[in-house]
């Protein structure tokens, strides 16, 4: 049987921790664990109340799901915990992303989340159950490269989900395996059904498991009453074309839901500025840029200078670009680049790592 775990000595000698969701990705993990041989243990951080998520669709680690988890360790065999994280993920993740809202950033709290409560504590807990690794069911792949691990977009390009991953450090991916980084989602459910899993068919957590319904604005709202100071929506010339209820309710690049009629051509939302509680609109060329600045950077290799293709929001394509200090420069005109993001660098398939975006560049300005 192919080694899926990428582990040295015998299968019977090996302690593999899975982190569970509760969905078919991680329960599928956990079911190839067992089947290798290793002795296996599932962990799962509950991170909402126990009773208001009970039976929340689109959510994980929650309710349903933690019994899902506990389920499938049953079935197999194994011993299965659950970890109360829910403070740490209310003040690492859901707090973080409301503040982030406020100052006219947009958020990315699945990073957040990955690089905080999940990779963070459960390597910390791994490592202290003896574990020889920690598996997770992200859809990436690890690859063993020259004396270190690399990592590696997912063999199915709809399932990758490398972008998200872009702040694990080389620590941490020396010791995570992500078995079903080469596997197609439809294969996957196969397996779990082969196996007699009873999430085989459970349908996919939503992106942001904390906002039900994709409303993120009442999450903020909830956390964060002031943010629904209302102001003026304004040209690029300062001119105030309409009212807006919050900022909360709008991002870079966003079109509907400006409500200002009477214009020459479609206005896009350039720039949010919370100091004056302001939404800046202007015509789309105006939201191509050429650079942007980056902080907090995770490198897994050398970038400076050197050609990428970089990734500025999840569903972008990559595009060409090199860094130099701090700002990456776009070998074309790049639109959608906002504060708040993530810029992940690519050589290939390999993830060169990633950084925050702080800042952009206009392009206009050097047109």
């Amino acid at each position: 049987m192919l080694d899926l775990f990428q582990l040295d000595g015998p299968a019977k000698a090996r302690r593999i921790v899975v982190a569970m969701s509760g969905g078919v990705d991680s329960s599928v993990v956990a079911a190839l664990a067992a089947q290798s041989g290793a002795e296996v243990i599932g962990i799962t951080l509950q991170l909402y109340d126990h009773g208001a998520a009970v039976n929340r669709a689109g959510s994980c680690c929650a309710g349903k799901d933690i019994r899902d988890a506990r389920a499938v360790a049953d079935r197999l065999g194994f011993a299965h915990y659950v970890f109360d994280h829910e403070s740490q993920f209310r003040e690492g993740v859901i707090d973080h992303f409301a503040d982030e809202y406020l100052r006219g950033r947009t958020p990315i709290p699945c990073v957040r989340c990955n690089m905080g409560v999940k990779f963070t504590d459960l390597f910390r807990l791994a490592k202290e159950l003896g574990a020889d690794c920690l598996a997770t069911g992200h859809y990436v792949r690890r690859v063993a490269g020259l004396g270190r691990a690399e990592l590696h977009r997912a063999a199915d390009p709809a399932r990758d989900q490398s972008y998200f991953l872009f702040a694990t450090t080389q620590d941490q991916l020396d010791y995570l395996r992500f078995p079903l980084g080469g596997l197609p989602k439809p294969q996957v459910r196969q397996i779990a059904a082969e196996m007699g899993l009873g999430v085989a068919a459970k349908p996919d957590s939503q992106d942001i498991c904390f906002v039900p319904n994709g409303d993120y604005a009442s999450v903020v709202r909830k956390v964060r009453p002031e943010a629904e100071s209302d102001g003026a929506i304004v040209d690029m010339e300062g001119r105030e074309l309409g009212r807006h209820k919050g900022l909360i309710h709008y991002t870079v690049g966003q079109r509907r839901g400006l409500e200002i009629g009477g214009q020459a051509e479609p206005l896009y939302v350039i720039r949010l500025e919370p100091e004056a509680q302001q939404v800046v609109v202007g015509p789309k060329k105006a939201l191509a840029v050429s650079a942007a600045r980056l902080s907090d950077p995770n490198w897994l290799d050398a970038i400076d200078g050197r050609p990428v293709m970089a990734k500025v929001r999840s569903l972008a394509k990559p595009a060409p670009a090199r860094m130099r200090g701090d700002w990456l420069y776009f070998e074309a005109e790049e639109y959608g680049v906002a504060p708040g993001q993530a810029a992940v660098l690519y050589d290939g398939d390999r993830v060169l790592g990633g950084a925050w975006i702080e800042e952009t560049q206009a392009a206009m300005a050097h047109a």
